[in-house]
């Protein structure tokens, strides 16, 4: 989607300068700050512990091993669970400001003070990070998991209410009872999200005033974290993870994936950059998930960044070439539309035409639908029509959260056939490579004797064979327990 947001990099810390004692630790969200005792008087259970609250989730089904089926003796775990997000679970508190905050660091430090002195109201807050995606999954029928940490305090249950609402289950990161269990490193992230009078995005949070990841106590994957990825077919990871875990513990989860056989979609989003020039272990395990995930996503600019090649169909073929485990790479391009690219082919799709509202939370809704159709075994062309379709449908409306696509906009959105073609665009794009690969591209019209190297597909067949998915998937929504 068109991203008129500037998003505030936090900004270089000087050498030396500890951070203030409100912000101890780490990531995108505040916490000392507000009240933390609130009434919860849910009827479902929470086990309250050292790491927070977590929902009782139900033991594992087990099913004999198809190979060894008649011994009873040794049993896999059914992939039971569509999508499993990793780390980054925070509240976002939206505010209209007058002013963005100030760039130096100092001035920020005493900005957020300020926010922080009086609780905003609860219409202002928000589920944020990965429960975008993970939303935007649910309401396309997928079974999802959060894994992550959330505080014992009311952000950390609002965050489990909005979660279990939307039918999300959710799986606490740790298990080691031994640790210190107050203060701000256990409490769950927030993070500000500061929108001006141009609508432009800034963001603020106690990740950006500290080196540590915010929760940098946590040194192992908990085994029920571990079930959770092992009955997933994909696990999901954004660069914002950084903010919270070590990259330890991130590179643990990824190589635990591989090993289980479960798919792993990256996103490194505006952190990659950061991450590339980070701290050696920060490379290491950059790097690791560049290699070794099953799908990448990410802007033009951010592949532009990471390969310092331009056009983005190159940047991606070279991303795939230095991957190992790397089946698709998927450039978003904004208003333009996205590119799915594999070793022997290239699929695009022009954006949908919308009166774009807010652009935050579009690219997580457009991974969930990436998801989607890689669990289903969509056609790429069609894929991508369906993200770009989730992630134009939360780009009506405002913020992130709750407010991310529902079904029915999606459905009304594609039924419009509204696409935003620029020939002029696509021909530069592809004039520029490709020699042997085949191109497949969603057109509204399809035109006898047109290019024989690229493959146009009508958007009518394209909708034709996706509605009737989009339709039974609102019958399957998973509704939560």
């Amino acid at each position: 989607m068109h991203h008129h947001s500037t998003t505030l990099e936090p900004p270089i810390k000087p050498y030396g300068l500890s951070p203030h004692p409100i912000f101890l630790q780490n990531p995108r969200l505040i916490r000392a700050i507000f009240p933390t005792a609130s009434h919860h008087n849910k009827s479902h259970s929470w086990i309250c512990n050292c790491q927070g609250v977590e929902e009782i989730s139900s033991v594992p089904k087990l099913r004999p091993n198809s190979r060894n089926s008649g011994d009873g003796e040794r049993f896999e775990v059914v992939k039971e669970i569509d999508v499993a997000t990793l780390g980054n679970l925070c509240v976002d508190i939206v505010l209209n400001v007058p002013n963005l905050p100030p760039d130096s660091f100092d001035e920020r430090m005493d900005y957020m003070e300020r926010l922080s002195k009086s609780p905003p109201d609860k219409k202002f807050w928000e589920a944020g990070g990965n429960c975008n995606m993970a939303i935007a999954a649910a309401r396309l029928g997928l079974s999802c998991t959060a894994i992550g940490h959330v505080g014992n305090e009311i952000y950390g249950r609002f965050l489990l209410d909005v979660l279990h609402e939307e039918g999300i289950s959710t799986v606490g990161m740790s298990d080691d009872n031994d640790v210190e269990c107050s203060g701000a490193a256990y409490e769950t992230l927030l993070c500000w999200v500061l929108v001006d009078s141009l609508q432009r995005h800034g963001f603020c949070s106690r990740a950006d005033f500290s080196e540590e990841p915010a929760f940098s106590w946590m040194s192992k994957l908990s085994s029920k974290a571990k079930m959770a990825v092992k009955k997933s077919k994909i696990l999901f990871c954004n660069g914002y993870g950084f903010d919270e875990l070590s990259p330890g513990l991130i590179i643990s989860a990824l190589e635990y994936a591989v090993e289980v056989g479960t798919s792993v979609f990256f996103d490194p989003g505006p952190r990659g950059k950061s991450l590339s020039a980070g701290t050696p272990e920060e490379q290491k395990a950059f790097g690791k998930f560049l290699r070794m995930s099953d799908v990448l996503l990410l802007t033009s600019e951010e592949a532009e960044s990471l390969t310092g090649i331009r056009n983005p169909v190159l940047a991606g073929q070279e991303l795939l070439k230095k991957g190992l485990r790397t089946k698709w790479v998927i450039v978003k391009m904004g208003a333009r539309g996205s590119i799915l690219i594999t070793t022997s082919s290239i699929s695009c799709a022009p954006a949908f035409k919308v009166n774009v509202v807010d652009t935050v939370g579009c690219g997580d809704s457009f991974v969930a639908a990436i998801a989607f159709g890689f669990i289903h075994n969509m056609p790429t062309v069609n894929i991508l029509t369906i993200a770009n379709a989730v992630g134009a449908a939360t780009a009506m409306g405002c913020g992130a959260g709750r407010n991310v696509a529902t079904l029915k906009q999606v459905i009304e959105l594609v039924k419009d056939e509204n696409l935003n073609e620029d020939d002029k665009f696509w021909n530069d794009l592809m004039n520029e490579n490709l020699d042997s690969q085949e191109i497949t591209f969603l057109s509204r019209m399809v035109l006898n004797g047109s290019n024989t190297r690229c493959n146009r597909v009508p958007l009518q067949k394209v909708i034709s064979e996706m509605l009737p998915m989009l339709e039974s998937a609102g019958l399957n929504k998973v509704v939560p327990s």
